[in-house]
């Protein structure tokens, strides 16, 4: 029976990738000179420090700059709200967000029901599966599905005949 895998995942070479460039190009630009400004990354947490509000924010343009230049979703990255630091400087700690969550995962099999498409699709972890009898149906599901908008990169994976 053809079938096809619904997932979200970050491609890490890529992300660390625009994640060199960004600290690269930091170093180089002309108005972060002399200041301290930092980007690090460890396992699912992207930590930033800056000395100010603005500062924080053209580094975080800058990163989705980079990731989107590297072909990586910018919307894998959870923005929460900066704190205080040590002296005058301001941290920033992010998250990355991969596969789909319950939640989604319900509302995107909700959609396609919605459509009396003859499919099945079964939440397997983080990720989705979807298998029916006909090509063209998968085909519809999938088109249906990449224009659903859960706030995250969406990839199919594993099609079958």
């Amino acid at each position: 029976m053809p079938s096809f895998d619904v997932i979200s995942k970050i491609n890490y070479p890529e992300f660390d990738n625009a994640l060199a460039n960004c600290l690269r190009e930091i170093g180089n630009r002309y108005d972060f000179k002399g200041l301290k400004i930092s980007i690090e990354r460890k396992d699912k947490i992207i930590t930033t420090l800056a000395p100010d509000e603005l500062k924080l924010k053209q580094v975080n343009e800058l990163l989705q700059i980079h990731l989107i230049r590297r072909k990586v979703d910018p919307r894998v990255i959870a923005i929460k709200n900066s704190e205080s630091a040590a002296g005058t400087t301001i941290r920033q700690v992010s998250e990355l967000e991969e596969g789909i969550s319950q939640d989604n995962a319900k509302k995107i099999i909700a959609d396609i029901k919605k459509l009396k498409l003859k499919i099945q699709i079964k939440i397997q972890g983080e990720e989705l599966r979807a298998e029916g009898k006909k090509r063209d149906d998968l085909q519809e599901a999938m088109s249906a599905i990449s224009a659903i908008d859960i706030g995250l990169p969406i990839e199919f994976v594993n099609f079958r005949d």
